[in-house]
């Protein structure tokens, strides 16, 4: 504050930032920036959940991390990320190293793709899985009772793997808070508008935060975020928010398992089951096998201004209908795992992410002058966790008005086009409404 003789301060030479949303991009900036921002003291990172956060999209025990993509932008970015989650010292615990299978049926070319990718690239360390019975035996057993009818192809690659997905964003957090970074709890509910840009954020609580820059990184809820904004600023249709990145749900089941079948599954790999989904080994700590319905569903409403969104129920991520259980049950668990669609579960979930018509990151300033100090750093599009170790730092550069280059920029940039070309992660397009799952 300044005393009424002296005048007013001057102007901090580092600007202060407000971080919203505590997920794998939020975490990662906020750690990042407190390794170059010249006060990270000035730095908030804000969430909803109490600290330290144990965040992802899709659930919080574990996520695949792995560099099979068909495209190889991403295929070169989860590499350095790969490196990363084995060489960092503060991240090293959290990886495992399990390898993955992938599974596909007939006319389904995602895994030629792939392999070409790492062929091109010289890191093709897969080798082919041949259909047939024998294959029941290897991998400690993990196809034993898979269904195998329709799938005609498959590949293991050692390199991939999976992560403790909550422990890591915890780790990377408190690291951040150790360097100064300031860690808030509160739900956002509004953007402010000042003279000159978004001058903060207010939480449900009537709480008011104001920084010179604002960092989005608030995933599914994106869109429902800042539509009170654009019909502030009287922002047409193809401009607003929800034309780059809308929320978009998937289906996820947890089964609880007795220690001696812990000590059967937890080195098993990560399995891709064609276009029905995957199978996660257990983590320790949990000690939950996962298994995720690939299928994905909007759930769009209409907005006070008539506007059309899709957001995450307001209700709990535990409620899931009967009709939308019992499609993952016969679809995903029984065909990977059959025996499990006959136990008990432990419980269910809704996982939420922000998807991009491209299934790019969307990690840019938002284009409207009068939002010239609002940034977002969200579209995670169901792939982009493996990313928690690096993505931060391109999004500082993006903060800082530095080209991350000019691939990644076009990339990660606001797009004012339909993208030309097939998707990073296509599968998980959302083709269907959450309501028409409903019992």
């Amino acid at each position: 504050m300044s005393s009424p003789d002296s005048g007013p301060d001057p102007k901090p030479s580092s600007p202060s930032i407000i971080i919203v949303g505590a997920g794998i991009f939020g975490t990662s900036t906020a750690y990042h920036l407190s390794h170059s921002h010249p006060s990270p003291s000035r730095i908030t990172l804000l969430d909803r959940t109490p600290f330290p956060p144990h965040h992802a999209a899709s659930t919080d025990i574990n996520k695949i991390v792995r560099a099979d993509y068909t495209s190889r932008f991403y295929m070169d970015l989860a590499y350095e990320a790969l490196e990363a989650w084995k060489t960092w010292p503060s991240l090293k615990p959290y990886f495992h190293g399990s390898g993955w299978i992938m599974l596909s049926g007939a006319g389904n070319d995602l895994a030629e793709r792939i392999r070409r990718n790492l062929r091109e690239r010289g890191s093709d360390v897969t080798s082919d899985i041949v259909i047939d019975e024998e294959v029941r035996g290897k991998w400690g057993g993990v196809l034993s009772e898979t269904k195998l009818e329709g799938m005609e192809k498959g590949y293991w690659n050692p390199e991939a793997g999976w992560a403790d997905a909550g422990d890591a964003v915890a780790k990377m957090t408190e690291e951040a808070v150790a360097r100064g970074v300031r860690y808030e709890t509160g739900d956002v509910e509004e953007l402010l508008l000042g003279e000159d840009g978004v001058k903060g954020v207010k939480t449900r609580d009537g709480r008011v935060y104001e920084a010179d820059k604002v960092v989005l990184a608030t995933g599914a809820w994106t869109s429902q975020l800042l539509s009170p904004v654009e019909d502030q600023l009287g922002i047409e249709e193809e401009s607003r928010a929800e034309k780059q990145v809308t929320a978009a749900g998937v289906c996820v089941v947890h089964y609880k398992l007795e220690e001696e079948e812990y000590k059967t599954f937890k080195d098993i790999p990560v399995v891709i089951h064609g276009d029905k989904g995957d199978v996660q080994p257990p983590p320790q700590r949990t000690q939950l096998l996962k298994f995720t319905n690939s299928r994905s569903f909007s759930n769009y409403v209409s907005t006070a201004s008539g506007h059309r969104i899709s957001v995450p129920p307001a209700t709990s991520q535990n409620i899931v209908s009967e009709k939308l259980k019992q499609e993952t049950l016969d679809s995903t668990v029984s065909q990977a795992m059959p025996s499990f669609a006959k136990r008990e579960v432990d419980y269910w979930r809704l996982c939420w992410d922000a998807i991009t018509p491209s299934q790019d990151q969307l990690i840019t300033k938002h284009p409207h002058p009068k939002l010239s100090n609002l940034y977002l750093a969200v579209g995670g599009s169901f792939h982009s966790w493996k990313f928690l170790p690096i993505i931060g730092k391109y999004v500082v550069n993006v903060l800082n008005g530095v080209s991350n280059g000019d691939e990644k920029d076009e990339h990660w940039k606001w797009k004012t086009e339909k993208p030309e070309g097939r998707g990073a992660h296509e599968k998980v397009v959302p083709r269907r409404e959450l309501k028409d799952l409903d019992d």
